[in-house]
C-alpha cells in the first residue's frame, strides 16, 4: 500500500478471522457502495465500535485489498455519507506475500450517527450481531437531549409510563406500535416517552424476531 505502509500480521489477522463476523467486526472484500460502507459505520459508532477487515472474503479467506481506491471509499465514506462524519483509522498488514489486509477502525459516537440515504433522508442505524439494523425512532429519542433520570434529571412519571412498563410486565416485550395502539398517544408523544424511558435504564430495547422491542431491564 502505497499512502499505508504494511506490517507483518498474518498471525494477527489469522485470529480476527477466526472469531468471524460479528457485532463489532465485518469482512469486506468488494467495496463498490461507499454509502452501503457508510451504513456498517454508522452500525459500529452507534453500538460500541468495531472494525472492517478490508481484503477478507465472506468465508474468511484473507484475499487481500484488490485496489488502494478501496480504502479511499471507506474514508469518503464516513466523511461524505456519514452525519456528523466520521473519522476512520487504517492499519495495514502483510499476510502473505502480496496479500495485504486493511483493518479499518470505527470508534463508537456519543452522538447518533446517520446515514444520507438516496431519497434525502437520514437513516442511522445500529449493529446487531453481523448485522446492521435500522435505528427505531424510540432509540433515537433516548439518544437526543439529556437522559432522563440521569444526573439528577428526573423521569416524568405519569400513566403512560405506568401503561408502559405494565404492557412489558405483562407481555414480556412490547413493541413503539402497540404501545402506540394500547395508549392512543400520537406517535411523536408515544415515541417520546418510550425514549425517555429507554433513556433512564428503566426499560431495555432489543432486535427480536426482525423487530425492535421494548423489555425489562436485564
Amino acid at each position: 500500500m502505497k499512502d499505508i505502509p504494511a506490517i507483518r500480521g498474518r498471525n494477527y489477522i489469522a485470529s480476527l478471522i477466526a472469531e468471524g463476523e460479528h457485532d463489532t467486526q465485518d469482512f469486506k472484500f468488494l467495496i463498490s457502495d461507499a454509502r452501503k460502507i457508510a451504513r456498517s459505520i454508522s452500525a459500529f459508532a452507534n453500538h460500541k465500535g468495531g472494525r472492517l477487515l478490508i481484503g477478507v472474503k465472506d468465508n474468511g479467506v484473507a484475499a487481500g485489498v484488490r485496489n488502494e481506491e478501496d480504502i479511499y471509499m471507506v474514508e469518503a465514506a464516513g466523511h461524505i455519507y456519514c452525519s456528523p462524519s466520521v473519522e476512520v483509522s487504517f492499519m495495514a498488514y502483510k499476510v502473505d506475500p502480496g496479500v495485504i489486509v486493511v483493518k479499518a477502525e470505527i470508534a463508537p459516537s456519543a452522538t447518533p450517527v446517520s446515514v444520507k440515504e438516496d431519497d434525502g433522508t437520514l437513516k442511522a442505524y445500529i449493529r446487531v450481531k453481523d448485522e446492521n439494523i435500522a435505528a427505531p425512532a424510540e432509540w433515537l429519542a433516548a439518544r437526543s437531549g439529556e437522559p432522563a433520570g440521569i444526573d439528577g434529571h428526573l423521569l416524568r412519571y405519569s400513566r403512560h409510563e405506568e401503561l408502559l412498563l405494565n404492557m412489558i410486565a405483562e407481555q414480556g416485550r412490547v413493541s413503539l406500535r402497540q404501545f402506540i395502539t394500547e395508549s392512543r398517544l400520537p406517535t411523536s408523544v408515544a415515541t417520546a416517552v418510550a425514549g425517555s424511558m429507554i433513556a433512564a435504564g428503566v426499560i431495555d430495547l432489543t432486535f427480536s424476531n426482525r423487530q425492535w422491542v421494548m423489555i425489562a431491564p436485564a
